[in-house]
């Protein structure tokens, strides 16, 4: 079981940057007392009894979102996988009356791996952009992006890190090989070797790794993604969150105090980032409580063509997330060159956004 004040303080990332106000899932967190099993008073039980309310009014995507945070932060257990099977089956219905979005299914040789996918087409390929969350999000809390994607000029694929979610894959030192193989399945409907990532938190690492590799990459944005003091410093590791630690070792199959030796190995070096042939664009945060000030700061000193963008904000920036999803949008957009009129929106918005923050003048 996980601990409830820690679920309490760590979902409410993930419900903002779901569009769940403040006031709703604060009186929900209110009537959770336990995290065990599917009973009234349980995580799992509480956020379930939510949604499918929502889903008998009609209104499937907010249920999406809250059989979301009924299995979060994994599946540990019966209430919870049921909680991810109705955030699944009820996102189907929801992009199949909404249009747009289809499913798509990959083998692997490590397993199969579900994806959400939009603009796939073998005439007029586009440009592929590929979503990707953390340890703790799923596809489904990502794929609505989708939508926007049209007007941008490219192709969409939305999946999960190995181990979340529906992708059973396992997670290790080489799961950045996923993201060739997803390529590989979409090459006749989209334009791969144009490929860009938005690829957030721990999915960033395989990104930047995967870029290393395979040059069909053409650039990568992450948020609060690990590069390499993460994995080496053991005095950091000592003080990350439990529900950091144990999603890491339930998806790696080691046990919570071996995590941080387990993962020691996996850090990008200087010489690797020095070598990162792709434009990174990386939003940073300044009260980051699982990724270290150093990795922001030695993708300053070594990566060559870096943005980087700091918010004054805790893991993932969720008090910022729409400046930082049009940061990200209009970072990508950069990359891949064209479409100025979007650039150009986006930009002002993002100006009249910092324009609006700022404190007002002192009389004199």
């Amino acid at each position: 079981m996980n601990d409830v004040t820690e679920l309490k303080q760590y979902v409410g990332a993930h419900a903002l940057s779901q569009s769940l106000p403040p006031e709703h899932f604060h009186k929900l967190l209110d009537r959770v007392r336990t995290d065990e099993g599917g009973a009234p008073g349980s995580w799992a039980g509480e956020w379930c009894r939510a949604g499918e309310r929502l889903e008998q009014e009609g209104h499937l995507l907010e249920a999406v979102r809250h059989f979301n945070m009924a299995r979060f932060p994994y599946v540990d257990g019966p209430a919870r996988a049921e909680a991810l099977e109705r955030c699944v089956s009820v996102f189907d219905r929801w992009r199949k009356e909404t249009g747009g979005i289809e499913r798509l299914d990959v083998d692997t040789p490590e397993g199969r791996v579900g994806c959400w996918t939009s603009g796939l087409s073998d005439t007029g390929r586009k440009p592929l952009l590929i979503f990707m969350g953390g340890i703790v999000s799923i596809k489904e809390q990502w794929a609505p992006l989708l939508g926007r994607l049209s007007k941008l000029g490219f192709a969409g694929l939305v999946t999960e890190i190995p181990g979340v979610g529906e992708n059973g894959l396992p997670y290790h030192k080489d799961s950045w090989r996923l993201l060739p193989r997803l390529l590989d399945a979409v090459q006749g409907s989209a334009d791969v070797a144009n490929t860009y990532c938005i690829t957030l938190s721990f999915s960033g690492h395989l990104a930047m790794r995967a870029a290393l590799e395979d040059d069909r990459i053409r650039g990568v944005m992450t948020v609060g993604a690990p590069v390499n003091d993460f994995f080496t410093d053991r005095a950091w590791q000592a003080q990350l969150p439990r529900i950091t630690v144990d999603t890491l070792a339930h998806l790696t199959g080691v046990a919570s105090a071996d995590v941080g030796e387990h993962l020691r190995d996996w850090a990008l070096s200087d010489q690797e980032l020095r070598s990162l042939p792709v434009p990174l664009a990386y939003a940073a945060s300044a009260r980051d409580e699982i990724i270290p000030a150093g990795d922001p700061g030695r993708l300053r000193r070594t990566v060559p063509d870096l943005r980087i963008v700091e918010y004054d904000d805790v893991h993932g920036a969720p008090s910022h997330l729409p400046e930082m999803q049009m940061w990200g949008f209009h970072s990508i957009l950069r990359m891949k060159g064209g479409h100025l009129l979007p650039r150009a929106a986006l930009r002002y918005a993002l100006l009249a956004g910092r324009l609006r923050r700022r404190p007002a003048p002192t009389p004199a």
